[in-house]
């Protein structure tokens, strides 16, 4: 323990504990620290479970950044549905998920300081687009965002 309290390592510890506590869904969770960056690990079986153990994380601790590394389960097939159901805009986004739309010149870190006030948080946002972003540097104008 250092002389102000808990060190970063020992907090990120205990909020480790605290969220496998929680039963939210991921199994072998660990996290590598590097300075004030948390690395998340394990697997889940969605994205959703993913992005929301990266949530828990930040409220525990405040990193500098968090690179979420769990790993998806691959979904099993799923069955054909007997008639597809009529999808309207409404029902596309919940009122806990937002969206943006991508424009020209935006980067991710521009998103993320208007959405979280620090541009350093552009990873949350790439981590929960990991399904249609490959690098955090390539985003494109019209792409639609999940904003956690």
């Amino acid at each position: 323990m250092g002389l102000f309290g808990k060190s970063f390592n020992e907090k990120v510890t205990e909020a480790v504990a605290e969220i496998k506590k929680m039963n939210l869904g991921v199994r072998n969770l660990s996290a590598d620290v590097a300075g004030e960056v948390v690395t998340l690990r394990g697997e889940a079986a969605s994205r959703q479970i993913a992005t929301r153990v990266m949530e828990e994380m930040d409220q525990r601790v405040k990193p500098d950044n968090i690179v979420n590394a769990i790993k998806i389960d691959k979904p099993a097939p799923a069955p054909a549905p007997a008639a597809a159901p009529v999808v309207t805009e409404a029902d596309e986004e919940s009122p806990t998920e937002r969206y943006h739309m991508v424009v020209k010149g935006e980067t991710l870190s521009h998103i993320s300081a208007k959405y979280y006030g620090k541009a350093n948080q552009y990873m949350k946002i790439f981590e929960a687009n990991r399904d249609i972003l490959d690098n955090p540097d390539l985003i494109k104008p019209g792409q639609k965002l999940r904003i956690p």
